[in-house]
């Protein structure tokens, strides 16, 4: 494993390369690689053939040799013709960042769904290289044969038949999105407010899904544990009924075509009514995973610091010394739009319950209904819609005081009072 510093990168980035080198390998063992070395390579000038300057490179040539290494992925995006002279000099396979994170999205993939996004992505990636690696249809380990593998016969794919194969799943892809807005429409007449969990990948999103919901969505230590969206009906303690909905986890230096193949994923996040942003505090990258996550936010159209429906949701404040996580804690008094956690543990998940419920009932209007005793449906109804705050009881009548949508009251009205 390689982690290319370029210099002018080093100058202007957030990240510690280490932190970088860390997270590649995280990604290698994701899909169950192992990993014999990892090293930082400092490039001060790139060279358009290899990226790596011909020192780096005989000294990776023969690192190669003496480990005895099948594979190498250089933690950079590589053109065609880089990656081909590379695997030339170092007469091993090589893959790049973007490769690698297919190869795990097309092991992780499990609705239909998630396999066209993956298989959009793989083929748009592909369709500037060789295609001699790309084996969808002999595919006994999931992922795309980006690192070679049973059935890899140096198939040639004619480029038509990959363009056709990209019109054909983007056609699929709509139908998707279609069925999914019409599923939005469905869930807007019930209507349950959507709660979206986003963040950098391993954030703790799916921990923190589980704890909320009571499920056992697969929640690891592995980057992109969560690949396909999940979601669950959560009952607040005011008894209110949300969706939540988890997501695939952000990460750096994410190609756009994989982030545009993963529109229909995200666009659950675009019409949720709260947008709960995990972030990983403990993290010594953490400021600039949130740059990353805000950024992909932007490209949707969301502006985080703007837009009132986003909560940062520091988590795993479990794993912090004493005084940083009372830094943190004073940190998110001050702010209403911010809420301190730990996902693993509980600490802070009553808090973030109450943000949610006051974010939920602050379109809601307080009034005062009189219901008959005996009318235990409409009472039913109300307990169920609303958050009764106060009730008196004479012999007739139920005097309700109910914090309720106005939706839901005219609801009400129209059902119980006119109906």
């Amino acid at each position: 494993m390689v982690h290319p510093v370029l210099r002018a990168e080093a100058d202007g980035v957030l990240r510690h390369p280490e932190s970088c080198l860390d997270e590649a390998v995280g990604l290698a063992r994701a899909i169950d690689l192992e990993v014999v070395h990892a090293e930082c390579a400092r490039v001060n000038r790139p060279q358009p053939s290899i990226l790596l300057g011909s020192g780096t490179v005989e000294h990776f040539a023969q690192l190669v040799e003496e480990t005895e290494a099948s594979l190498v992925i250089l933690d950079h995006a590589l053109s065609p013709v880089q990656q081909r002279n590379l695997e030339k000099a170092l007469k091993v396979k090589v893959i790049d960042r973007t490769g690698l994170i297919l190869e795990i999205f097309g092991a992780r993939a499990r609705t239909r769904e998630g396999m066209l996004q993956v298989e959009l992505a793989a083929l748009t990636y592909q369709k500037s290289r060789l295609v001699r690696s790309w084996t969808h249809l002999e595919r006994q380990r999931g992922g795309f044969g980006f690192l070679g593998g049973p059935g890899e016969s140096q198939l040639e794919m004619d480029r038509r038949l990959i363009g056709d194969r990209i019109v054909k799943i983007k056609k699929e892809l709509e139908d998707v999105r279609r069925t999914r807005g019409l599923h939005r429409k469905a869930r807007a007449k019930v209507p349950y407010p959507v709660v979206a969990l986003v963040g950098y990948t391993n954030a703790g999103k799916s921990t923190l899904f589980n704890r909320l919901a009571n499920a056992d969505v697969f929640a690891k230590d592995l980057l992109f544990a969560t690949l396909d969206p999940t979601m669950r009906q959560v009952t607040l303690p005011s008894g209110r009924k949300v969706i939540l909905s988890d997501t695939v986890g952000f990460i750096s230096d994410l190609p756009h075509g994989l982030v545009a193949a993963f529109r229909a994923t995200l666009e659950e996040v675009d019409a949720a009514d709260i947008i709960l942003h995990v972030r990983d505090v403990a993290h010594q990258d953490s400021d600039a995973q949130k740059a990353d996550v805000h950024e992909v936010m932007r490209d949707m159209g969301i502006d985080p610091d703007a837009d009132d429906r986003v909560i940062e949701v520091l988590n795993k404040i479990d794993a912090l010394d004493e005084e940083s996580r009372e830094a943190i804690l004073a940190q998110t008094a001050r702010n209403p739009r911010a809420v301190a956690v730990s996902a693993l543990s509980g600490m802070g998940i009553a808090d973030l319950d109450r943000l949610l419920d006051q974010r939920m009932n602050a379109h809601r209007h307080v009034v005062d209904l009189s219901v008959a005793l005996g009318d235990g449906a409409a009472l039913a109804w109300l307990y169920a819609k609303g958050e009764v705050l106060d009730r008196q009881d004479d012999e007739a009548q139920a005097h309700i005081q109910v914090a309720i949508d106005p939706a839901d009251l005219a609801r009400y009205e129209k059902r119980f009072v006119h109906g």
